[in-house]
């Protein structure tokens, strides 16, 4: 074999020979040894952010109740005022005064009369449900069809404040130029026994109506008492004129009082209790002075009343107006607390079968002040007032 072809053969055979054994170790580690990662990262997505919470939808508010219409003011004529609509015949408005109500007889002259406490009325137990008992001009010619004026009033209908009608209907005119003559009794204090019966439950009290003038002024108080439960006292205060009272304040106080003013040069009567006001004409009364009055038209000329004649007045409450119609009776004699009486029997006239009754006794030799009052309900609930005695204030 040639020399330099072994020489070649020699050198490659070398050369393997150092490739594998410089090879090998690095190779067995490798095998042997797996890499260890020294450090590492990865990427975590963050999760989305929640959406903001919504506000949850405002509730719609209930709608308002409509108002409801205030119920018809309840009478508080419970206790005296001598007719119709003055005396108790029920117990609960008795009941719900105090004894603390009962008001003091007032000792002002009259000329310096202001606006007396009122007469509060409190029945006994079951003795309180008391008896009771102008258009605007047209617009101007020149004024638009469409007005924006405020809206004109109808006429109101005026009973004349007194009318007299004698048994033949024939009219006294009472309304007239020329009233009827008075003859207003003196100071006077009248003591009365009170006995009634409400839903079969029978009950007792006392009343005192205490009547002063000066000539020009008067003052009126009427005020019963039941034992234990409390009073109901009215007043009325005014002056005197040729048609007799004029009545200016009526009060009515049982726990508080109402009232009603009287503005005869306006022809109206307003009432604190904000009903609606009332017209009136010269002789209305309240139902403390109507029984005053009575008394004087009829002391004047006991031979203008005949039996059957009527005397009809405009008579106020502290919550409204309405018509009072006396009848004129015959005379008869009583038996009362204060001994026997002669007494003109008036008889007020019901406007229906569902209005109470009310006698009403006037003595003369009291000056026609009234003596005895009995007023009954359709129910048959009644009040009675009998004259104790009487007094000079």
């Amino acid at each position: 074999m040639p020399r330099r072809a072994l020489l070649l053969l020699t050198a490659l055979v070398l050369a393997l020979h150092a490739l594998v054994l410089l090879g090998l170790p690095d190779l067995a580690t490798r095998l042997h040894s797996p890499e260890v990662a020294a450090f590492s990262t990865r990427s975590i997505a963050l999760p989305p952010p929640q959406p903001a919470p919504t506000a949850p939808p405002r509730p719609t508010p209930p709608p308002k109740p409509k108002p409801k219409p205030q119920p018809a003011p309840v009478a508080q004529d419970a206790l005296p005022a001598l007719p119709a609509d003055a005396f108790p015949t029920d117990a609960a408005s008795l009941a719900a005064a105090t004894a603390g109500d009962i008001a003091v007889p007032i000792e002002q002259p009259p000329e310096r009369l202001e606006a007396p406490a009122q007469l509060p009325v409190a029945p006994a137990p079951a003795a309180s449900e008391a008896l009771a008992a102008a258009s605007a001009p047209d617009a101007p010619a020149s004024a638009p069809q469409e007005s924006t004026s405020a809206p004109t009033e109808p006429p109101e209908p005026r009973d004349p404040g007194l009318a007299i009608t004698l048994p033949g209907g024939a009219s006294a005119q009472a309304g007239g130029a020329v009233p009827p003559p008075v003859r207003v009794p003196p100071p006077t204090r009248l003591a009365f026994e009170v006995s009634g019966e409400v839903k079969r439950f029978h009950y007792s009290a006392s009343a005192e109506m205490l009547w002063k003038h000066d000539g020009t002024h008067y003052e009126a108080r009427q005020e019963i008492r039941a034992f234990l439960i409390g009073s109901r006292a009215q007043t009325s205060v005014g002056q005197l004129t040729a048609h007799g009272l004029q009545p200016r304040r009526f009060g009515d106080r049982v726990r508080s009082e109402q009232a009603a003013h009287f503005d005869f040069d306006q022809g109206r009567i307003t009432f604190s209790a904000n009903t609606p006001s009332a017209p009136i004409a010269p002789g209305a009364q309240d139902r403390l002075s109507v029984f005053i009055e009575l008394a004087s038209l009829i002391a004047a000329a006991p031979e203008r009343y005949p039996e059957g004649t009527e005397i009809a007045l405009t008579t106020a409450s502290a919550r409204s107006a309405s018509r009072w119609v006396f009848r004129v009776a015959q005379t008869e004699p009583l038996e009362l607390p204060a001994g026997t009486i002669t007494a003109l029997k008036l008889q007020r006239v019901p406007e229906d079968e569902h209005d109470q009754r009310a006698d009403l006794w006037l003595a003369p030799s009291v000056h026609y002040l009234p003596v005895r009052l009995r007023i009954t309900q359709s129910s048959g609930d009644f009040v009675d007032l009998r004259l104790k005695e009487t007094s000079t204030p």
